[in-house]
């Protein structure tokens, strides 16, 4: 069976039951009729051309809140970009623990913002909006104006496939990243000084992991004489369809069971499956469990945020973390922050479990769907578009994601090599991962293909790129999980996701808190577990499982050629 290139299936959806209020910060992006006229009578420039209108107007963006941006409203990156295009944006910023709520409620109740963005809009919410006319199709807008679209389709072609919904139609833009080290992202990071002073080897598996825990707590390894030290903690996961990979279960579990992110994946007999009703899985909450129990896991890890776990990584005058799951370092620290602690926490490769396994979870699919629509409340739908469009520049991506020309990034100078042994691209000079206000630190859409990723040149003194690369080769990819166990990316019809969105919003409301609950012990896995599964049963995962056997087999006949 071959597979293509396209995008990590992101599921999970939450729609019309039991939607929690989210709070918001920034300004609100309400319906305002005398706005929305004006802007309307604004008309675009030709494609290609800036600024996008002549005429400033202003576009309502809702979007996720990065703790890497200082303040969207006086970003550098805002203004440059409202003044290039003639856009002003009004900014309604969402907290990270409310994204999907927040999500939800706007799509069903109608009260929404002009443009959502890096919001991770499903392929379940995209078909079912899609037709009900909520998100508006982008297939015309992209014809007419997609100067830079067209060239991400072009270079890389199975992007377009991986976005267009069941009907044809395409309802959000995408931000390809093609990123090695994003590829196995499920990857552990420890305070190796810690390993040092105690005079303690890498753990390799997951006895000698628990060991360094409790080494960590009852001896002291800060050395402060005061028992502060916390071995283990994470952030759960916000939401289906993040990528962070900050929960506790993320990579230990796949010790015991392949438990991939995204919770779906294909079994060996070529059926779609999940890992969270496997023996497997009950072993590895038991083993959570355990470290709970004795204290090795930080009691407030099934609470945190994401911004809380990096503060804590960050304590001031000692390290108190041992441990913690993420894509990277900036998931526990600040990149290149003043305290260069982000330089000490080191890579774990996959740990063995008690029955032998030991895999690294495996991503091939970098497009990062669902990361711009556009809604029906929008004045002015073509400036919208030109607004996304001009976000696939490669300079407009570097200044977005990077900063400004020759202070952050520059183009690179004649014989520098870059990290795919080619001519180079550019030279990153920023500081990736602490907060700032020059850039939008990858929030918004950008179109990053491997050869701007591969064209980076490898800079001594800014040196994460490299030791992602490195960690990333010789730790995980040894343990790669093959990729016909990888879920390609799969397009519904309505009835499908409609089906989908009420299972997916049960099931995994459910499996998080049982999850919860058997990790900290209120719920008992030995007298339980029954009935957890007979919970699913009854919750209809066969039939979810049934829906996504069906999408993968049409996908399969359609791509295996």
């Amino acid at each position: 069976m071959k597979f293509k290139a396209v995008t990590t299936l992101l599921v999970g959806i939450s729609l019309l039951g039991s939607i929690l209020s989210a709070c918001s910060g920034g300004g609100k992006a309400g319906n305002n009729a005398d706005s929305q006229n004006a802007n309307s009578g604004a008309a675009v420039t030709e494609a290609g051309q800036f600024p996008i209108v002549d005429e400033k107007i202003t576009l309502r963006v809702m979007t996720g809140a990065n703790p890497a941006v200082e303040n969207f409203d006086t970003n550098e990156f805002t203004k440059y970009f409202e003044e290039l295009t003639n856009i002003h944006v009004e900014w309604e910023i969402v907290p990270t623990s409310t994204v999907s709520e927040k999500l939800n409620l706007a799509l069903a109740s109608g009260d929404l913002p002009d443009v959502i963005m890096t919001m991770n809009v499903t392929p379940e919410q995209q078909a079912l909006y899609g037709q009900q006319g909520v998100l508006l199709p982008l297939n015309d807008y992209i014809e007419k104006y997609g100067v830079n679209t067209k060239k991400m389709f072009a270079e890389s072609p199975l992007v377009k496939p991986t976005i267009t919904s069941a009907d044809g139609n395409i309802y959000a833009l995408p931000a390809p990243n093609e990123c090695y080290h994003c590829s196995m992202r499920q990857k552990l990071w420890i305070y190796e000084p810690w390993l040092e002073k105690l005079n303690l080897k890498m753990p390799a598996t997951t006895g000698e992991f628990y060991e360094v825990l409790k080494a960590f707590k009852t001896q002291d390894p800060n050395g402060n004489g005061i028992a502060d030290e916390i071995p283990f903690s994470g952030a759960p996961q916000t939401g289906q369809t993040s990528t962070l990979t900050t929960g506790v279960e993320n990579f230990l579990m796949n010790s015991f069971t392949y438990a991939p992110y995204t919770r779906l994946y294909v079994n060996e007999e070529g059926k779609v499956d999940v890992p969270f009703n496997k023996e497997g899985w009950k072993a590895g909450l038991a083993y959570l469990n355990r470290l709970y129990k004795e204290g090795l896991m930080d009691p407030q890890a099934l609470t945190r945020d994401a911004a809380q776990l990096v503060q804590l990584g960050e304590n001031p005058d000692v390290p108190i973390l041992g441990a913690a799951s993420g894509p990277n370092q900036s998931a526990l620290t600040q990149l290149n922050g003043s305290s260069g602690r982000w330089l000490e926490y080191v890579a774990v490769a996959p740990l063995k479990g008690p029955d032998g396994l030991q895999v690294t979870q495996y991503d091939p699919y970098q497009v990062a769907p669902g990361q711009f629509v556009i809604t029906n409340k929008a004045a002015n739908p073509e400036a919208a578009f030109r607004f996304a469009d001009a976000l696939y520049d490669r300079e407009i991506t570097l200044r977005s994601t990077i900063g400004e020309p020759d202070t952050e990034w520059r183009w690179a100078k004649d014989g520098e090599i870059g990290l795919n042994g080619e001519a180079a691209v550019y030279m990153d000079m920023s500081k990736f991962g602490v907060t700032q206000n020059k850039h939008w630190s990858q929030t918004g859409i950008a179109y990053r293909p491997n050869s701007l990723r591969l064209g980076l040149v490898a800079n001594p003194d800014n040196p994460l790129d490299s030791i992602l690369y490195n960690e990333t080769k010789e730790k995980y990819e040894p343990y790669r999980v093959e990729v016909e166990t990888v879920l390609p990316p799969l397009n519904f019809t309505v009835d499908q996701s409609s089906e989908i969105a009420d299972l997916s919003k049960t099931l995994y409301d459910y499996t998080n808190e049982m999850m919860a609950r058997f990790i900290i012990g209120d719920a008992s896995l030995d007298a339980e577990w029954e009935s957890y599964l007979d919970t699913l049963e009854s919750m209809n995962l066969s039939r979810y499982l049934e829906i996504y056997q069906e999408a993968y087999e049409a996908y399969s006949s359609t791509n295996d050629k």
